[in-house]
């Protein structure tokens, strides 16, 4: 899949609700910056979303991967689960710092237009 998606102004839901049923019928991957406050969509793996960023002049430790399930409620939307963001500090896959996946939610809010 190559439909990767630069947002870094809103985009409707129904675009990511297109990009879901192309690919993964009820999420799409997500890598947030969450100091640039954009994120990029649509990759099949979220290293090629990452991939993206970091060629863009994104610094490593600003960007997390996350699902974002389109037809789910805002309350519901984000899962904050990659392999991208395993790192020395976050052990694991799901973004454990509670500050970053606050971050994440409303920048993602105020990207995705419902």
């Amino acid at each position: 899949m190559n439909n990767i998606i630069l947002v870094h102004e809103p985009i409707e839901i129904t675009k990511l609700k297109e990009l879901a049923e192309h690919s993964f019928s009820k999420l799409v991957k997500a890598v947030i910056d969450i100091e640039k406050e954009i994120m990029v969509i649509g990759g099949e793996l979220h290293a090629d979303e990452e991939e993206l960023l970091l060629k863009n002049n994104s610094k490593q430790d600003n960007l997390w991967g996350i699902n974002i399930y389109p037809s789910e409620t805002k309350d519901n939307r984000i899962e904050f689960d990659s392999i991208i963001n395993i790192r020395y500090y976050n052990k694991s896959r799901y973004i454990e710092n509670p500050e970053i996946r606050e971050k994440i939610i409303k920048i993602v809010n105020k990207l995705i237009i419902d």
